[in-house]
């Protein structure tokens, strides 16, 4: 498991807002913290209330809502479902599964995150 730290630019149908963003390829799915919605997006209720596990032996977190948001890497823009996450650790975190299906490469050497302007080419503009 690695980790890099970056602001990214996050836009919802409220507005925009610079976020300091985990790239976590330990954590499975992207989250984010309710206390950056307000000026983002309204977050839509799960329906079903899943248990997130934590570090902590029978420990877990109630996650009840989700929002959908575009941000940008490197001035390539995409989009991914971001789970809230009330006491994140961080602003938002960027997981596993984003990072594979935007084929997001970390390189921790050089604290960079890449992304191939081809991969968000079939977005409609």
């Amino acid at each position: 498991m690695s980790i890099l730290k970056l602001p990214l630019q996050f836009v919802g149908s409220k507005g925009e807002k610079t976020l300091y963003t985990l790239f976590d390829s330990g954590a499975n799915l992207s989250f984010i913290d309710p206390k950056y919605l307000n000026d983002l997006e309204t977050p839509v209720s799960l329906g079903t209330t899943r248990k997130l596990s934590t570090a902590s032996e029978g420990h877990y977190i109630e996650i009840k809502e989700r929002v959908t948001l575009d941000f940008y890497i490197n001035d390539v823009l995409l989009s991914d479902e971001f789970l809230v996450v009330p006491g994140l650790s961080g602003e938002a975190i960027i997981g596993a599964a984003t990072l594979q299906k935007w084929r997001i490469k970390l390189d921790f050497e050089h604290d960079k995150v890449i992304v191939d302007p081809k991969v968000a080419k079939l977005q409609l503009i």
